[in-house]
């Protein structure tokens, strides 16, 4: 087996890891689902994941409670900063010690940017960034290339078409930089204004394929492998106006699929709203749903690699 380059790491930037990387990432997660539950619920006995939440989520903080759980660790936190000394005016950095004080290592999810780096200045162990702010969401990033390899069986060749808000998800720009180290054809679809920030992928922009498109054209949706769907972000908007404006623009729904390679993979980080409609659930191109399933399942190699310098 590789080196694991994992351990006792910070997991803030999705840039910080490479192709080889994810392969010895992709490894454990696959034999990590061979191990007998006993075997693995030994993995991570007796270490703590803490967690602090400053905006609300629903799978990345149940996946990686879950996958703690699932490797016989335990979890701890704040979900809900309302419950928190952070509403008696704690500061970040406080709650950061604290935190990693009584944990192995710390997942961190805040709305301001850099706020992962910085926790790693703070905590003593090794940090994993949640989310942050506009910036970058590297697990999701790690799950969304593994659900894609799984799938595909490949990445290297794949056209792939990520689609909706495209300034402010980070996700996007996470999945962006992940999928800079293979040789694939991206296609960014969005409305004008809701594109790239152009100065947030400028050093990849001759490294991958990328094209830029208004429209998911018939003729576009005959080339992907690969739609990556993400919600256009109420939250994020300063201006209601412009938000009602764009929702609903683009919609994958059963037209969209009969206009596509039959064999095409929708991908979604969720949650979802209008974007995808529940009709295409059931259909094999559905993937959103396995997807977060794998998030677990890489989750808890991930922890495992962070935690041990031999995984299991």
């Amino acid at each position: 087996m590789a080196k694991n380059k994992f351990f006792n790491r910070n997991v803030v930037s999705i840039r910080d890891f490479n192709s080889e990387d994810f392969s010895y990432l992709f490894d454990i997660t696959d034999k990590i689902q061979t191990l007998k539950s006993k075997e693995r619920g030994e993995i991570a006995k007796g270490l703590i994941l803490g967690y602090v939440f400053y905006e609300y989520s629903t799978r990345t903080r149940l996946s990686f409670e879950s996958a703690m759980a699932s490797i016989g660790g335990r979890s701890l936190g704040i979900s809900d900063v309302d419950s928190s000394s952070i509403m008696k005016g704690e500061s970040y950095a406080d709650t950061v010690k604290t935190i990693s004080l009584y944990s192995d290592v710390v997942l961190v999810r805040h709305p301001s940017d850099g706020s992962s780096r910085y926790a790693c200045e703070i905590s003593d162990k090794p940090v994993i960034n949640g989310g942050s702010g506009s910036e970058e969401h590297p697990t999701q990033a790690m799950l969304d290339i593994y659900t894609i390899f799984k799938e595909k069986k490949k990445i290297d060749g794949l056209s792939i078409g990520i689609i909706g808000d495209l300034k402010y998800g980070r996700t996007v720009y996470s999945l962006i930089y992940a999928l800079s180290n293979f040789k694939v054809n991206i296609h960014l679809i969005s409305p004008e204004i809701l594109k790239i920030r152009d100065e947030s992928i400028y050093d990849i922009t001759n490294k991958v394929d990328m094209h830029n498109h208004v429209e998911l054209s018939d003729e576009l949706l005959n080339k992907l492998d690969v739609i990556y769907v993400t919600r256009i972000q109420r939250e994020r908007f300063p201006d209601l106006q412009e938000y009602n404006k764009i929702q609903g623009l683009y919609t994958i729904d059963e037209k969209i699929l009969a206009k596509s390679k039959s064999d095409i993979s929708i991908l979604h980080p969720l949650p979802r709203v209008d974007e995808i409609s529940p009709s295409i659930d059931s259909t094999p191109n559905a993937l959103y749903f396995k997807q977060a399933s794998y998030g677990k399942e890489l989750r808890a190699a991930l922890l495992s690699s962070l935690l041990h310098e031999e995984p299991f």
